[in-house]
């Protein structure tokens, strides 16, 4: 029976348990390029135990931004940035891998400690930003500009484009972001998908904008390095996205080269009523991993035991933590200790292991 720390292989990467950093936007990037901040953020959490550390949301354009703050992807002078960060989270016995983002109508926002007010050309925002239709997410925000065709192609070409940098920038692991209410979700969710040619209506026609990233981006990504997609299972309210169609589109997804859903929710509804809860997204996760695809949980989980009792049950095959590890770096070493097992730390920490 697996646990919170059995490896577990994904085509051609092993990870050494079941302990993932969750992509959490840091808004410290300068027109797109991580820096110190982002290594020691990453960093600490590889010398900590987990063992995938994913970026933050990396956008594949700058109009993709959520804020001016964001990490991206969008021309080759970043990579080498990103290959500093690689090369130390590697070091440290974990892997690396990027999440691709594009906000959609949640763009060109200010960081939360400024509020998330949007931006405008004059404060250091830009415009437009674009949607699968001309809907604000709310009454505050900015009116995207509805995607032609061929804007449509532009974007999903920009997703192929970072994820060959990605691959130079020494990433072994790559999420696309289809959560949250930013660019995908919206295409997904009838809450914000209004059209009516092949890319609205239909669920068949709301879901090919993912599939269509999915697909141009495995044309480049390799055969033996894992393909994420992360989701959010449900809008939260009454005929939006749901799990039943987070179900069937997971099942559309595995044969196009997924090899993992990171199950969240909410985000594309500003005044959804959610839940939350410890643990509250977890089923979510068991319905995706029953369809046949390996899924990953996320959403309030804090205790190693709590962790480990979601993967012995069979309700997912990795967990997520976001908050978790901003409180506690080392969450993945102390999880050895609360569980029993020895757990491997670095040898300069090695003084620490038992006291």
């Amino acid at each position: 029976m697996a646990d919170l720390l059995t490896p577990i292989t994904l085509r051609s990467i092993t990870l050494r348990n079941r302990i993932v950093l969750s992509p959490m936007c840091q808004y410290s990037a300068t027109d797109g390029f991580p820096d110190d901040w982002h290594l020691v953020h990453l960093g600490a959490r590889a010398q900590g135990g987990a063992a995938l550390i994913l970026t933050e949301a990396t956008s594949v354009s700058p109009e993709g931004r959520i804020s001016p703050a964001d990490l991206g992807l969008w021309k080759d002078e970043q990579i080498e940035a990103f290959q500093r960060i690689a090369r130390f989270v590697t070091s440290q016995g974990a892997v690396i891998g990027m999440q691709l983002a594009h906000a959609g109508r949640k763009a060109c926002t200010a960081a939360p400690w400024l509020n998330r007010i949007p931006l405008t050309p004059e404060n250091g925002g830009w415009r437009p930003i674009y949607a699968p239709s001309a809907i604000p997410f709310d009454a505050d925000s900015i009116v995207p500009e509805a995607l032609d065709v061929a804007g449509i192609q532009r974007i999903i070409g920009q997703f192929q484009a970072a994820a060959r940098r990605a691959l130079t920038a020494g990433m072994k692991v790559l999420e696309l972001h289809a959560a949250h209410g930013y660019l995908a979700h919206q295409f997904l969710s009838p809450i914000s998908n209004h059209r009516d040619d092949q890319y609205g209506g239909s669920f068949e026609n709301r879901t090919r904008f993912l599939r269509e990233m999915v697909e141009a981006v495995r044309k480049i990504w390799p055969d033996e390095l894992p393909l994420l997609v992360r989701i959010s299972a449900t809008d939260w309210v009454a005929n939006g996205w749901d799990v039943e169609q987070s179900v069937e589109l997971a099942r559309q997804l595995k044969p196009l080269g997924v090899d993992l859903i990171d199950c969240s929710s909410g985000g594309n509804v500003a005044n959804a009523t959610i839940p939350v809860g410890p643990g509250y997204q977890v089923a979510f996760a068991r319905q995706i991993r029953a369809a046949g695809i390996m899924s990953g949980a996320v959403g309030l989980i804090t205790s190693p035991q709590q962790a480990d009792q979601i993967i012995r049950c069979g309700d997912a095959d990795v967990v997520l933590l976001a908050r978790e590890f901003l409180r506690q770096p080392y969450w993945g070493l102390l999880a050895g200790r609360a569980l029993g097992r020895d757990v491997e730390w670095p040898k300069q920490y090695e003084r620490a292991k038992r006291f």
